[in-house]
């Protein structure tokens, strides 16, 4: 038996498994500069990281005036990141080694991103993490993205686990709030530096502010092998 048994760990998937926040950038960039906004910079771009893509457009409408209804935009930014996300999405090595090692101990495993379920399932069948990650939801599946709750409730729902066994892997405030708000310890590593101070980051169980790069596939592994004996502990 695992020594990881009764425990479950969701994955973000943008920023957290993988690094398709450049991807996002350029598909938001081309779907606004078809609609006369030629401005939009990275600068611009990292206000909306974690946010779902769906709540990301709603703000662009007002912010933007486009005039385009929501589900047209919808479209056009999801099948422009499609096309660059097949190209090229790169996977963390460090979390790609998690993965495996998560799936050797037989840890049940899903992923909770704000993307669409096409964006997903391209995003993992081009980078081979289907093999492992098979339980997947979309906030297009659940009435509210994060920082509400909902998605990574739906995960644990799916994986049939209680949420206080599940941990949840973050790169964003908006997720880090969302793990809190489900009862789910967080392991946050942030995407952007300058948020490691967002409030929503220190109810994390283990905040790596140095990102990506302090994350560890090992160090991670051993922090969940001591919290799960923690949790026994009477």
């Amino acid at each position: 038996m695992s020594t990881l048994a009764g425990t479950a760990v969701v994955f973000d998937l943008d920023g957290t498994l993988v690094d398709s926040e450049p991807n996002y950038f350029e598909a938001g960039r081309r779907m606004l500069a078809g609609h006369g906004v030629t401005d939009f910079t990275w600068a611009d771009h990292e206000r909306y990281v974690g946010i779902s893509t769906r709540e990301t457009l709603r703000i662009w409408k007002e912010r933007y005036a486009l005039e385009a209804p929501l589900d047209v935009l919808l479209a056009d930014k999801n099948g422009r990141y499609l096309e660059l996300a097949r190209a090229a999405t790169h996977v963390y090595p460090e979390m790609r080694r998690f993965v495996e090692l998560l799936a050797h101990d037989g840890v049940p495993m899903a992923v909770a991103s704000g993307s669409s379920p096409e964006a997903i399932e391209a995003i993992l069948a081009g980078t081979g993490l289907d093999q492992w990650l098979t339980t997947v939801v979309s906030a297009e599946e659940v009435a509210h993205g994060k920082p509400a709750p909902d998605i990574f409730l739906e995960a644990a729902r799916r994986l049939g686990v209680a949420p206080a066994d599940c941990v949840v892997l973050e790169d964003a405030a908006p997720g880090a709030a969302a793990a809190h708000a489900a009862g789910m310890r967080c392991v946050a590593v942030p995407y952007l530096a300058a948020q490691a101070d967002d409030p929503a980051f220190a109810t994390a169980a283990l905040l790596l502010r140095g990102g990506q790069a302090e994350f560890t596939a090992r160090a991670a592994h051993d922090w969940l092998l001591r919290s799960a004996r923690s949790s026994r502990t009477p």
